[in-house]
């Protein structure tokens, strides 16, 4: 049996936001060798076995008699949520903490939920920032726009 990662196989509609643009096709019950992982996330291997080594994942990587890692689909969604979470700027310790938790199971749902609360209140902090420094550059595109007249074709727009 195959499923798609990023689409939805509950037939519900619902899927989270955070595995939406995965469109990765891999055998439900697959395991797949850490070469094959890290094409699939764009990670290297060394990544990969530093979210190992640093408490990282939530639940240890497989491996087999040869001690070659397998990852599971669930390792795979995890490994997106790692990189996303640091794309945004989730210090490791959060992400740890936040693997901690996970790791422990039921029973701290508030917790993790404050940790996820806490960083979406600083990326949305970031966003307006950065949002405000782009307006700045957009208007001095537009004086030199205005300035130079006819010469520029192509005015900024936003996105």
């Amino acid at each position: 049996m195959t499923t798609t990662l990023g689409k939805d196989r509950t037939g519900t509609g619902e899927l989270p936001d955070l595995l939406r643009h995965l469109d990765i096709e891999i055998g439900v019950d697959a395991v797949l060798p850490i070469a094959e992982v890290a094409g699939l996330t764009g990670n290297t291997q060394h990544t990969l076995r530093y979210y190992e080594r640093d408490g990282l994942m939530f639940r240890g990587v497989e491996c087999t008699a040869s001690g070659h890692r397998r990852y599971t689909e669930r390792d795979v969604h995890w490994i997106d949520l790692i990189g996303r979470l640091r794309s945004t700027g989730m210090p490791i310790r959060d992400v740890r903490r936040y693997a901690d938790l996970v790791r422990a199971g039921d029973g701290n749902e508030v917790e993790r939920l404050e940790l996820l609360r806490g960083h979406r209140r600083h990326v949305l902090s970031q966003l307006a920032e950065v949002t405000e420094h782009l307006g700045a550059i957009d208007r001095k595109i537009g004086i030199y726009a205005d300035r130079l007249g006819d010469q520029v074709s192509v005015r900024p727009q936003r996105p």
